[in-house]
């Protein structure tokens, strides 16, 4: 009884500091589009430098019944539920390959329980303010119809968000938007996603800096009490730049010209992920250099407070990376990942 005791109360206590710190762990999870085709891929490491792909690299999910508008899903952004309970991603519901164009009209939101298995909500957003949980908040355009992107989404939870009956806390979900006849140049939006991560607000302007933006990061930085933003600039000088706030929806100031991820020279940049590894102070920046044959999927590093990059070289182990996100999972869920790729390679083998 004494030994139960004792593991119940080290569960408890473990399950508390998942919940204070979601993102424990020291195993990683690298979740990423495929460049091989518009599915989501995943890569497991015990490093955070070294990776493995799962599967040889192909989709853990069928992308085709949980991405209902193309059958795409790009860019994954992948993160734990902040109480711990499961797992959730969203991803541009996207396909050029069947689309023969950039354009795209929705998003997914995408739950699981052990990392295998997802169900998804879609949400498309030229249906318009029927879509969303707030029809009495403000609507954005004139006509929803006409968006033609809605590009690479991500996740930061939000405690301090109300709803409008009274109950606190939602996941912020940042995306950018082009609805041409209404916008010159893709902007920065934000909704917000209920707990049980199958609702969405309508969008609101999260910044304007006068061009183009795309593919937004952002983290919350102890080092100095502001949130950190990486992202695609597309106008002025072009690449991947920093910028921060202290507030995580309204004062982005400019982003700073003198320190962005300038190692590729005049090569184009983009898909930026940040993530941070055991042992380090400061923190890994992934992007995709794309203009070349062959791409690279690039990692530098950075210090504490998200600046002076450095370092940069391939990631190591992946055969087809992209645009994606890094997780730090515990022994156990790099474990479980494991099994279930033996089983799946397995299956192939017969």
């Amino acid at each position: 009884m004494k030994n139960l005791f004792s593991v119940i109360f080290t569960l408890c206590i473990t399950i508390s500091l998942w919940a204070q710190n979601p993102n424990v762990g020291d195993h990683y999870l690298y979740c990423h589009m495929s460049d091989r085709g518009e599915w989501t891929a995943y890569a497991v490491s015990k490093d955070g430098i070294h990776f493995q792909d799962l599967i040889e690299g192909d989709s853990i999910f069928s992308a085709h019944k949980l991405a209902r508008i193309e059958g795409g899903t790009r860019d994954a952004y992948i993160c734990r539920k902040h109480d711990n309970s499961g797992y959730i991603m969203v991803t541009t519901d996207m396909c050029v390959r069947k689309s023969n164009k950039w354009n795209n009209y929705g998003i997914d939101l995408l739950s699981s329980v052990d990392l295998i298995n997802w169900e998804s909500v879609t949400f498309d957003f030229r249906q318009g303010p029927s879509i969303f949980s707030d029809p009495e908040s403000p609507d954005p355009y004139k006509d929803y119809s006409t968006i033609c992107r809605v590009w690479a989404p991500q996740i930061f939870w939000d405690p301090e968000y109300v709803w409008s009956n009274g109950k606190k806390g939602g996941y912020m979900i940042y995306y950018s938007l082009l609805n041409t006849p209404e916008e010159g140049y893709d902007r920065m939006y934000y909704s917000y996603a209920d707990e049980d991560f199958k609702t969405l607000t309508k969008p609101k302007l999260l910044f304007d800096w006068g061009y183009a933006t795309i593919d937004c990061d952002i983290n919350y930085l102890e080092s100095d009490g502001l949130y950190h933003m990486m992202i695609k600039k597309e106008g002025g000088k072009p690449g991947i730049f920093t910028a921060s706030s202290k507030d995580l929806t309204s004062g982005w100031g400019e982003p700073v010209d003198d320190d962005f991820v300038s190692f590729e020279g005049k090569l184009m940049c983009e898909g930026v992920s940040t993530f941070r590894v055991d042992g380090e102070e400061g923190w890994r920046v992934a992007y995709i250099q794309y203009s070349t044959h062959p791409k690279h999927y690039r990692i530098c590093k950075a210090d504490k407070y998200l600046r002076n990059f450095n370092s940069p070289v391939d990631i190591d182990g992946v055969s087809s990376p992209q645009h994606g996100s890094f997780m730090k999972i515990t022994a156990e869920e790099y474990n479980r990942l494991l099994n279930w790729h033996n089983e799946e390679m397995a299956k192939r083998s017969r």
